[in-house]
């Protein structure tokens, strides 16, 4: 079933969200999915205030739209839940309106006519990191799928459709788990075992990161994650030898994502 009124959006609420906010975020998603370019099969929206006063941006919002198959996201923090729910309006509407424009915009493989695409987006702000003690963290979510090849390029746009900070992919070019993740100042960096993929035909700025990915278990990788600051640590299973990434969730928990060589079974 398309979106075809506010209250096809699904909203999921933590904490004391008021009534009239859950409303407020249900018309503003409506209204970017009323955008689209093409069928949204699902609009959903979570919104948490947290009760810590130490937060400096208690609330905190994440949206998605499914846009005939293809995924829209956005998610922000803000001092107040209307002031959340008003900037993930505008960082969506803005991933929309790149997503109706990608035929024109994204640098589409065996594409020989000059076009690209440029990351003019307002840069995602880091969400704050509820510092959660080492001995308290977890692995609170885990997805594992089936990643189909894609050139660097593409992965920087689906990384700007899905407002991630890190996008987990397979170099159609060298066959390789890689992961692209938006630089310091610009442009991209990419992350690979070997190091291989030339990036010469790149429309984006891409460079490659001189760090290699580290094969070890999910428990090193938790180990390498508990000692540093870094949001993820990108790592190769010590069984399977696929591309896995480890990274922090804004509750102060880790999530855990798996490339595998076949869907899981339901």
């Amino acid at each position: 079933m398309t979106v075809d009124t506010p209250a096809d959006v699904v909203v999921d609420a933590r904490g004391e969200v008021t009534d009239e906010d859950r409303v407020y975020a249900q018309d503003k998603l409506f209204h970017v999915a009323t955008r689209a370019p093409e069928p949204v099969l699902y609009g959903r929206v979570e919104l948490t205030l947290h009760d810590d006063p130490a937060r400096a941006k208690p609330a905190f919002a994440t949206a998605e739209l499914d846009v005939n198959g293809h995924l829209v996201r956005a998610h922000v923090a803000a001092a107040t839940m209307r002031e959340t729910v008003d900037l993930l309006e505008a960082r969506l509407a803005a991933r929309m309106e790149r997503f109706a424009h990608r035929a024109e915009s994204q640098h589409l493989r065996h594409r020989g006519d000059g076009e690209v695409w440029r990351h003019g987006d307002v840069p995602t702000e880091r969400l704050p990191y509820y510092p959660r003690p080492v001995d308290e963290r977890e692995i609170v979510r885990t997805k594992t799928f089936v990643a189909g090849p894609s050139t660097p390029d593409e992965a920087a746009f689906d990384l700007e459709m899905l407002d991630h900070e890190f996008h987990l992919f397979t170099n159609l070019e060298t066959g390789e788990d890689n992961v692209i993740r938006r630089a310091a100042g610009g442009g991209y960096e990419l992350f690979e075992p070997t190091a291989t993929c030339s990036l010469t035909d790149a429309s984006v700025e891409i460079r490659h990161n001189p760090a290699r990915p580290t094969t070890t278990s999910v428990e090193g990788a938790q180990a390498i994650l508990d000692a540093a600051e870094e949001p993820f640590v990108f790592f190769l299973d010590a069984q399977s030898g696929r591309g896995s990434v480890l990274y922090r969730r804004y509750d102060g928990h880790y999530g855990l994502i798996v490339v595998a060589d076949e869907a899981p079974r339901s």
